[in-house]
């Protein structure tokens, strides 16, 4: 009989603070015949991961979220991890996609797993080859900011020339945002607290705003497009910080902004868009568009620490 091979991994063992991921010896997974087992270089920590660890959601997610997983602990996600990048070292026998040796970058989707040593996804799962130059630790910032950033900006229609303001710029959706909308030409204006704005001005922001000291809300200016990826700017005064026929994103929303969103479009003339679920095969699309902003020089995740596994 074959012994289990075993590998390192961060197991999720409760709901609650940091201290719930504990590293532990597991079984180290066997490909599939449509899966290739990946060994992950590095994975990484972004805010859904927090929000995950804790359960704290949207009211929407909330239930949802804690029967998927697990009602009074996690059960069916015991490792965390939502986008990683690493090497395939074993394919199953219908995989054609990829083959052994092939540097991949991406994200797990429902999943998760990313906290471990080596990982097993379907071929057709949201990955794509790494860009040339590109180190494993970069690679792994980049799909699910980058994949929501894109996906909201196109949505938004942002165009040459427009004035977008990004509430909560600092983070994975934020910093990406701020270079995919430079590259767009759009005229960017970043808000964050002050210790991350001579960063974003770094990253393409043409204006910056600490939130800590000034309300983007109550200054009077007028925006095309507003991307709020916290979900907390006053929403009457954001819509009204909107040109006319402007896009007010939300990228976290609450049940209420769902419900409320339309109507406000009705009224406004001003458009509400709020987080909605994508396929497979629009999330690689975006991934592979992605990949190509990276190869041309206009895309680069920003890492604010890294950690070893245990």
């Amino acid at each position: 009989m074959t012994a289990v091979q075993r590998m390192q991994a961060v197991v999720w063992t409760a709901y609650g603070p940091p201290d719930v991921l504990q590293p532990q010896e597991v079984a180290r997974p066997a490909p599939g015949a449509d899966e290739v087992l990946i060994k992950v270089h590095a994975a990484t920590v972004i805010a859904g991961d927090c929000e995950m660890r804790r359960l704290q959601f949207p009211l929407a997610l909330r239930i949802p979220m804690r029967l998927y997983v697990g009602w009074r602990k996690p059960q069916r996600v015991p490792i965390m991890g939502q986008e990683m990048a690493g090497e395939v070292v074993a394919a199953g026998e219908a995989v054609a996609r990829f083959q052994v040796g092939d540097r991949l970058f991406g994200a797990t989707g429902m999943r998760f797993g990313a906290y471990a040593e080596y990982l097993c996804l379907p071929e057709k799962a949201v990955l794509a080859r790494m860009p040339a130059g590109l180190g494993y630790g970069e690679a792994a910032g980049i799909p699910v900011g980058g994949i929501e950033a894109l996906h909201f900006l196109r949505e938004a229609e942002l165009r040459p020339g427009q004035a977008l303001l990004i509430n909560g710029a600092g983070g994975s959706i934020g910093t990406l945002a701020v270079q995919i909308a430079r590259t767009l030409g759009a005229e960017v204006t970043a808000v964050d607290s002050g210790e991350k704005l001579a960063m974003l001005r770094s990253l393409g922001a043409a204006h910056v705003i600490d939130y800590t000291r000034e309300d983007f809300t109550k200054s009077g200016r007028r925006y095309d497009v507003i991307l709020d990826v916290v979900g907390k700017s006053h929403y009457g005064r954001a819509l009204d910080s909107l040109n006319a026929g402007g896009r007010y994103v939300i990228a976290n929303p609450q049940l209420w902004h769902r419900l409320r969103g339309p109507l406000s479009s009705w009224r406004s003339g001003k458009r509400v868009i709020c987080w909605t679920n994508r396929t497979t095969s629009e999330e690689q699309a975006l991934l592979d568009d992605l990949a190509a902003m990276v190869e041309a020089g206009t895309l680069r995740p920003v890492i604010d620490r890294r950690y070893p596994l245990a």
